[in-house]
């Protein structure tokens, strides 16, 4: 097995630097005859040779938001690894920048999906939430580009990853497999962290206090650690203990990041670290609320009644290790590899609620107590280099590269001796007593191997044209046991998907682009036999127009797509995986998703920052049913701020449409269970009182807006979003 893996690596790497060498030279006659360098041949034998390939050197532009002011950036690498801008992308793509982040108040990644353009959670539990965009499931992470990979349903905390760490997170929407590799046609989500960049002491630190007995304090300090400012080191910390609107939540968290960058040579930069986030809450909730009654009316509860108890917990550690070397050759070209390692914890001892309450006594309603232990251990390689060269006369470039991701995962369960009955359940207020539980024993084992060889090449065809062709090749394997004991091992080779985009500029505002790629996503969801069902294969098309306004400062954008696939995995309501007490899916054939997203985000003025965003889609299977039902098919976002000498004010909202999940009431009928649609509107303010204070008050929900966070999509039942609250910062500079 080893011998066959080491051989298919060195395959893939084959495959990876032939297409990039068979890329480059298909361009000669790709290339347009129009030429801002005229070479001159030396005879008159030379005109029927081919035109001298130079590597030439090229701007390099900074795509880093921190300290800039802007809602923008530069430069992004998550589409295709070509350093390129928003407008020569040929993707719909966001970057929520440092400032928006830090003007929103925007804590966790989850925080960050629901403002970014096209992009939804929905809420699991307590802890856990389910990203989704264009109507499918997110399962692309990245962090610093390099692929990184966790399931909802074992999340040990990464949906409450905190935002401190990074510098932007940029978000491409819709098939990513060049970079990703396997996932669905939703959206890549790029994680980017602050650099130990400054060779001046600098920093800041803030203390905040907000509803729900919320207090907060971070610190960020960065140093030169030599003379010369050739070794600079940065630390990030942050401690949080904060109530909750649900009765019995409270939560412990510490984060903790630190790196050290080391300029080798005047041409190679390393940086090394390490980050880590504990989340240590108690009286967390698994699954919701429940949505009948027992004679099939609906309920309505209180947004502060918990399913939780006094002693349930989801602690969660998630620590990375990092190092990155990147040279840049006096040519131009550039070599990066990156080694991570993550590891994530999660202790979890539970109880999950389920039945339906007499609507007059409160009784009926069943508890599953179960402790889990999971850990999931990532190791992650990502090596490429970027060749920028003169060809007939025109700038072109070429990547390509070779990504490596091994996760392996274990959990164990304990169950409880007895489960005392729950009572009326009007009268829950989470001082359930905790069981006795029994011997540890393994519940599930996964081992997943992702390699991937990819590369791309953008090609200047005329001054207005460019092209952009790139292929992968990926080998996807999977083995493991699950919860009833069984074992199962599956595998996917030589996958290619390929990608091609096509920009057209315009004028110096305004450009046109393109883009096609293929969709391969394996899935270990299981019908009501117990197969599992195929990997998700399909096709992504987009269209759009793209502007640059006021040098940069602000983006627009519009596109329209098409997203065509099979093997969609739907719930099969009323159906149990055999064996198991895990729903079963089938597979939707034909299943096709168009829509459009609009997006402005930048600088109007140099006091006028704005974001905003819309989208729409309409997805359906092959019979014409509406697909993932549980997503809203529209969506709006707005922030802006508007600064007046030392006073800064900022507002917006989140809207979405109504979304609904069809699901089986307690009298055996099909009933939808539908959330309305439905706006939740923001102020902050902040006030410069020196040069080095300032403080900041955010107010969300303003309006106080009740509404559900999953519309029944987790067995049925209801969780509550957040009522308005405010959170008061001060911070300093020094």
């Amino acid at each position: 097995m080893h011998q066959l893996r080491t051989g298919l690596r060195r395959q893939l790497f084959t495959v990876a630097i032939a297409n990039a060498c068979a890329a480059t030279l298909f361009a000669a006659p790709a290339a347009s005859a129009q030429s801002t360098t005229t070479q001159e041949p030396e005879n008159d034998e030379a005109t029927n040779t081919l035109p001298t390939l130079q590597v030439t050197g090229e701007y390099q532009r900074d795509a880093t938001t921190e300290g800039t002011d802007s809602y923008t950036t530069d430069a992004m690498n998550t589409a295709t690894r070509l350093g390129l801008s928003i407008r020569e992308t040929p993707q719909s793509v966001s970057v929520i920048s440092r400032q928006l982040i830090d003007d929103m108040q925007l804590e966790s990644l989850t925080d960050v999906v629901n403002t970014a353009t096209g992009l939804t959670s929905t809420q699991q539990d307590s802890q856990r939430h389910v990203f989704s965009a264009r109507g499918f499931e997110i399962n692309n992470y990245q962090i610093d580009g390099v692929p990184t990979a966790w399931e909802s349903g074992y999340s040990a905390g990464e949906s409450q990853m905190d935002t401190i760490l990074y510098d932007r997170i940029e978000i491409v929407r819709g098939a990513s497999g060049l970079t990703s590799g396997a996932g669905d046609p939703s959206a890549a989500i790029n994680l980017v962290r602050k650099k130990a960049d400054s060779k001046e002491f600098t920093g800041h630190t803030t203390v905040s206090a907000g509803s729900w007995d919320r207090y907060q304090s971070t610190v960020d300090m960065s140093t030169p650690l030599n003379e010369a400012g050739t070794v600079r080191g940065r630390v990030v910390g942050s401690y949080l203990e904060e109530g909750s609107f649900i009765d019995s939540l409270e939560n412990e968290k510490s984060v903790f990041y630190g790196t050290v960058a080391a300029d080798l040579t005047d041409n190679t930069l390393m940086n090394i670290g390490i980050s880590q986030q504990q989340n240590r809450p108690t009286g967390s909730t698994w699954g919701g609320l429940p949505t009948w009654f027992s004679n099939g009316e609906r309920t309505d509860w209180s947004r502060s009644k918990t399913v939780g108890a006094d002693w349930t917990r989801w602690d969660s550690e998630v620590t990375n290790y990092f190092v990155n070397l990147e040279h840049n050759f006096d040519s131009g070209a550039s070599v990066y590899a990156a080694y991570s390692k993550s590891i994530n914890h999660a202790d979890l001892p539970l109880v999950y609620l389920y039945g339906s309450p007499d609507r007059q006594t409160g009784l009926g309603m069943s508890a599953l107590p179960a402790w889990y232990e999971f850990e999931r251990e990532q190791d992650n390689i990502d090596i490429y280099g970027n060749l920028p060269f003169e060809f007939s006369g025109r700038d072109h470039e070429v990547t390509a590269g070779l990504m490596h991701n091994k996760q392996d995962f274990t959990s164990e369960r304990r169950n409880p001796l007895s489960a005392p009955p729950v009572g009326n359940f009007y009268e829950w207020d989470g001082s359930y007593p905790e069981p006795e539980w029994g011997p540890k024993t393994p519940y599930t084992r996964r081992e997943t191997e992702q390699l991937g060889g990819y590369a791309a090449l953008r090609l200047s065809l005329a001054d207005p044209l460019t092209l952009i062709l790139g292929s992968r090749v990926t080998n996807w394997d999977i083995e493991g046991m699950k919860s009833n004991g069984d074992f199962y091992d599956f595998s996917h080779h030589q996958v290619i998907t390929p990608y091609a985009g096509l920009i057209y500029d315009i004028n110096d505002v305004y450009s046109a682009y393109v883009s096609y790629t293929d969709i391969f996503n394996p899935q270990d969801a299981q019908d009501r036999n117990g197969s599992y069902l195929d990997p998700v294969e399909g096709k992504n098309y987009e269209t759009g127009i793209k502007a640059e306004y006021f040098e940069g400062r602000l983006n627009a954008m519009l596109s329209v797509y098409r997203i065509d696939q099979d093997n969609l995995a739907q719930t099969d309501t009323g159906y149990l995986i055999p064996g198991t007490t895990d729903q079963a899916s089938y597979a939707a054939e034909g299943t096709t998703s168009i829509g459009y997203e609009f997006e402005v985000s930048g600088a109007i003025t140099d006091d006028w920052n704005l974001m905003f965003g819309w989208s729409q889609f309409h997805a359906e299977d092959a019979d014409g049913s509406a697909v993932n039902t549980d997503q809203p098919r529209r969506t709006a976002t707005l922030f802006t701020t508007y600064k007046l000498n030392d006073l800064t004010l900022g507002g917006g909202f989140n809207w979405q449409s109504s979304n609904y999940t069809i699901a089986t009431n307690p009298l055996g009928n099909s009933e939808e269970i539908k959330q309305g649609s439905y706006s939740l509107a923001r102020l902050m303010a902040r006030y410069q009182m020196t040069p080095e204070l300032s403080a900041q008050l955010n107010i969300n929900n303003l309006f106080d807006e009740k509404y559900y966070t999953n519309s029944g999509a987790w067995f049925s039942q209801l969780a509550y979003g957040a009522p308005r609250s405010a959170n008061l910062t001060l911070k300093y500079d020094f």
